[in-house]
Order: structure tokens, then C-alpha cells, then sequence
């Protein structure tokens, strides 16, 4: 599609002068902004610090989406998710969800379980770090009907993202009370269940499955959705070390299959 400079002054200009702008009104000046210059079906923004949970900022769903897009991949499918992995790496720019994915992705039971119910063609994600170890990720998605993004496009993105950068940075700064507050109520919450409050989600599956930290690691690994030559070249470790490993957890855990391993592991999360 051709650039709408008029759309594009136009929302740029709402942005002007302004010191703050509540989060939907500058998740929308961003929408609009990028509608001039692409065309896309939904836009989120995930705020990421660390393992906690993500802070949605804005989006374009409707309710029943919001429930998919948001609310589940909240309660944890997030820990899967290859823009969560690559915030958490402190990585900037504008990056596809396909350059991101690990070599079984699209092939993994996470892929098949929660990502397919999002019909998403392609997925492309301007990563912003922020203060205090954040990583804002504003996504621009496209449907299955609406097949992928252009080359062409996907060039203007880029082109557009040191401009994006410095406006998410500035609109959207000083997040850590909102992730602290988020912390709070959490630890809350687990008191009252006579839980510790200071163990990540993530981590406390693990803990409460009694799983080695080797042996987490390469099920984290194979949940997110990489082959076992995958695994063993990012623990540095044989191919048959990683199998062995495989192997052991689903005896321990008493399970058969990748299927069983998600299910027990997004159900801790419960």
C-alpha cells in the first residue's frame, strides 16, 4: 500500500507537545501512525520485565479476541512466546516472528494448543528497551486471510522504528510502580494461599514439579519449541545428553508425551 502522509501528519501531530498521553490515547496516535504506512488486522503493546507477567498497554481486540490475545497468553502461554524471549534478551529493532522462532515452532504442541487459535499469518514486533530492565513490544499482526507482510513493508517498518523507539520511550516511561504494584498484589494473593512470594511463576513450576535446573532448562527449551540439536547446541551440550534428559523428566513426571508436558505445565500456572 502506498504511504497516507495525510493520516500520518495527522496522527504524529496529536503527539506534538503533549509531556503525557494516557495509554489508549497514545496506543492509538501508534495505531494510526502505522495504518498510514501498512496495512495490519490488530495491535498490541506488552511491557516485559524479567520472567513476570507482561503489561498490556493497548490493543485492538475485540472481547472474544482479547480473551486469546491477552488474558490467556497472560496466565502463561507468554513464557513460550519468542518475542517474550527476545525481550527478555534486552534485543531492539523490528523484528519478524518467523526470524525469531526456534527450528520446531511451528511444529510444537505450544504452536498447536494456543498459538493456532490466534489465525495469525505473520507477526512483526518493534522492540523498545526501556528503563529499568523493560522491554516495551509493540506487535502489528496479521490474519490468515490477510496473508503476510511485503518486503516492502516490512523495509517501512523498519525505517520507521528508531521514530517509534523514541516516542514508546518517552510516553510510555517509569512502568517499574506498575510492575511492582503487579508483584504486590501477586505476593497478596500467594500469602493467603500460604505460598512464597518470592519465587518467579516460571521458576516455581519447576520447583514445585522437582525438576533439576538442567532438566528445566531443556523442558523449557523443548516447550518453546526447539529440536533437541537446538537444545544442545544452546546448553552446549551431545544431542543424546539432551534426549537422555527428555527421557528422565517424563518418567519423573510420569508422562508420555509433549502434549501431557504442556498441559501439566500451563496447568501450574492455574
Amino acid at each position: 500500500m502506498s504511504t497516507d502522509l495525510e493520516a500520518l501528519f495527522g496522527a504524529f501531530s496529536r503527539a506534538i507537545g503533549k509531556p503525557a498521553m494516557a495509554d489508549v490515547e497514545f496506543g492509538e496516535t501508534l495505531r494510526q501512525m502505522m495504518g498510514a504506512l501498512v496495512r495490519f488486522d490488530y495491535v498490541v503493546v506488552f511491557a516485559y520485565r524479567g520472567k513476570e507477567r507482561p503489561i498490556d498497554l493497548y490493543s485492538t481486540f475485540d472481547s472474544q479476541e482479547h480473551v486469546v490475545f491477552v488474558t490467556l497468553y497472560q496466565a502463561g502461554p507468554y513464557l513460550l512466546d519468542p518475542f517474550y524471549h527476545t525481550a527478555r534478551e534486552r534485543r531492539e529493532g523490528v523484528l519478524r516472528m518467523r526470524e525469531l522462532a526456534p527450528d520446531r515452532f511451528y511444529s510444537s504442541e505450544y504452536y498447536r494448543t494456543y498459538y493456532v487459535q490466534t489465525g495469525l499469518a505473520e507477526e512483526i514486533g518493534f522492540f523498545v528497551n526501556s528503563g529499568d530492565d523493560i522491554t516495551i513490544v509493540l506487535s502489528l499482526m496479521r490474519r490468515e486471510e490477510t496473508g503476510v507482510f511485503p518486503p516492502g513493508e516490512f523495509e517501512t517498518l523498519k525505517k520507521a522504528g528508531p521514530l517509534v523507539g523514541s516516542m514508546v520511550r518517552h510516553y510510555w516511561a517509569g512502568l517499574a510502580p506498575r510492575f511492582d504494584a503487579q508483584l504486590a498484589m501477586r505476593g497478596k494473593r500467594q500469602r493467603k494461599r500460604g505460598q512464597s512470594d518470592n519465587i518467579p511463576p516460571a521458576d516455581a513450576v519447576w520447583r514445585d514439579l522437582n525438576l533439576t535446573s538442567r532438566e528445566a532448562s531443556i523442558v523449557e527449551l523443548v516447550l518453546q519449541g526447539h529440536s533437541s540439536e537446538s537444545i544442545g547446541l544452546k546448553l552446549n551440550i551431545s544431542t543424546g545428553t539432551v534426549k537422555v534428559h527428555r527421557r528422565n523428566v517424563y518418567r519423573k513426571l510420569g508422562i508420555s508425551s509433549q502434549t501431557q508436558l504442556l498441559s501439566l505445565y500451563l496447568s501450574s500456572f492455574g
